[in-house]
């Protein structure tokens, strides 16, 4: 592996952070313009978002 568990884990993290954020906005311009399908990829993306970072925290937890 050429990374450490802890620098995947950082990337991780940020990463689901910022697709949790993305989400929030899809969902909530979504939500303004009821456009449903925008509001449906936005909850999705902040699930994934959710999930990356806490894989990310294990990571940094396992290194």
């Amino acid at each position: 592996m050429s990374k450490d568990l802890n620098q995947d884990g950082l990337e991780n993290s940020a990463e689901g952070k910022t697709d949790n954020f993305k989400g929030k906005v899809k969902d909530a311009v979504g939500g303004l313009t009821g456009d449903s399908s925008l509001q449906a990829e936005g909850k999705l993306d902040q699930a994934k978002g959710k999930v990356k970072d806490a894989i990310g925290k294990v990571e940094r937890k396992l290194d």
